[in-house]
């Protein structure tokens, strides 16, 4: 009986709240660290003097750090920096951002790398700027093989949201912590809430990927 109350409304409508936050910060943290960690892998292919060596010794330090360092960084340390203090909820988007953008710099400059190089050479040929190359005909050919280790990324990214319950965001985990504290025999009830709410979220990414991989076309 105990399994089934843990499921009421109000329970259910609490955990969605936190799947809501969850989402939005997942997504946030999607957009603004594909388009920094594309910047980035844009950097380092091209060996851009010095610039690429920084960035490349930035991106090594954040991969090999605990995200949850980086979350307690992003929210107790840089506002005594720089004296701005970000709230909850821009403190976990910033701390997924910076480490999704590192780890997603290195799928896309893999990416890159392995497009052939006869392709950005006969993307020269034909009178195309580098960028013009760059952007109509590697770019294309490079994504549809990065799709499968970008969207494992982000799945991680959703997962990895649960780590801002150290700074108490409302997110998903956070709310299912706060049910079974008022009743121990809800932990049960909620773990599994928790498995199946994520599992959705997940493979609904993972649907994305497919369709997207699967009518992405390229040629060498």
């Amino acid at each position: 009986m105990n399994f089934l109350q843990a499921y009421s409304w109000i329970n259910i409508r609490f955990l969605l709240e936190g799947l809501k936050v969850t989402v939005e910060v997942a997504a946030l943290s999607i957009f603004f660290s594909f388009i920094i960690g594309s910047l980035i892998g844009w950097i380092r292919f091209n060996n851009i003097r010095v610039l690429s060596n920084l960035v490349g010794l930035t991106v090594d330090i954040i991969r090999n750090l605990p995200l949850l360092l980086i979350i307690f960084f992003t929210y107790f340390a840089i506002p005594q920096m720089i004296g701005i203090r970000f709230n909850i909820f821009w403190a976990a988007v910033t701390a997924l951002t910076i480490f999704e953008s590192a780890m997603l710099s290195e799928i896309i400059r893999a990416g890159l790398n392995a497009v052939p190089s006869g392709q950005i050479e006969a993307g020269l040929s034909t009178g195309l700027t580098h960028g013009e190359t760059m952007r109509i005909i590697v770019f294309p050919q490079a994504f549809k093989m990065m799709i499968p280790a970008i969207v494992s990324q982000f799945i991680s990214l959703i997962k990895d949201t649960s780590l801002a319950v150290i700074i108490s965001l409302p997110e998903l985990t956070h709310q299912a912590q706060i049910i079974y504290g008022q009743n121990s025999n809800y932990v049960l009830p909620m773990f599994l809430a928790l498995a199946v709410l994520y599992f959705i979220v997940c493979y609904i990414l993972s649907l994305v990927a497919r369709y997207l991989e699967k009518h992405t076309k390229y040629s060498y």
